[in-house]
């Protein structure tokens, strides 16, 4: 089905090229830890999406009733992504070889697990991408009641987009990868720091964005 192709295409694209924390962290992640630290956390937020979009397609009473606790998820979500940021400011290490060269750690199971865990939670608990899952889903189940295979066009336009997502944040890896090799410890010290203060910055936007929407700010 063309349709489906290029509706999953269109969402994957749009997915994809959208600002925010993940993008910073699969760069921030390939930088220090390497292409496996960043397919890792690729891996984490890749099954995020695709945790999403089952629950929001059958499970549908589940999916609107955490987004009833939106305050109480973004507010979970705005503290991880503040405490990543300062621990990206303050506690991050940059390894460093015998020449002097930043150094990719020999990793353990666990260490692997974190990175998985650290791009799952960082995806899972983002309002916006709660978001864009409901208006995606309701967009594509509304478009497949004109269709005559409904299930199998929404799965297309599903899978079509998960893997569009999936190979652009590999690409973002693969690129990230070639960047480290020209950067000193220094510098990418610089860039944990930088990286530290847009989570923090992303994880205030999230906190003070869902405050606006729930009224808390509103003068009584």
């Amino acid at each position: 089905m063309l349709a489906a192709l290029l509706k999953g295409l269109t969402l994957g694209l749009l997915l994809s090229i959208s600002v925010g924390p993940v993008i910073f962290s699969i760069i921030k992640q390939s930088i220090n830890n390497g292409h496996k630290g960043g397919y890792f956390f690729v891996a984490g937020v890749s099954a995020s999406d695709i945790t999403l979009v089952v629950i929001c397609n059958f499970f549908t009473s589940l999916f609107h009733s955490a987004m009833d606790h939106e305050m109480i998820i973004g507010s979970i979500g705005s503290a991880f992504l503040i405490s990543l940021g300062l621990y990206n400011i303050f506690y991050k290490k940059v390894e460093v070889g015998i020449e002097g060269n930043a150094q990719i750690k020999a990793f353990r199971k666990r260490d692997l697990l974190g990175i998985f865990l650290s791009g799952f939670f960082m995806n899972l608990l983002n309002p916006g991408v709660f978001l864009f899952w409901i208006a995606a889903s309701a967009t594509i189940l509304a478009d497949s009641k004109t269709e005559e295979h409904d299930i199998q066009y929404r799965i297309i336009v599903f899978a079509t987009c998960l893997l569009f997502v999936l190979l652009a944040d590999i690409a973002k890896v693969l690129l990230a990868n070639k960047i480290r090799a020209r950067l000193t410890p220094h510098n990418i010290h610089i860039i944990n720091r930088v990286s530290g203060i847009i989570l923090i910055g992303f994880g205030i936007a999230l906190f003070i964005g869902i405050a606006v929407r729930s009224g808390v700010f509103t003068s009584a």
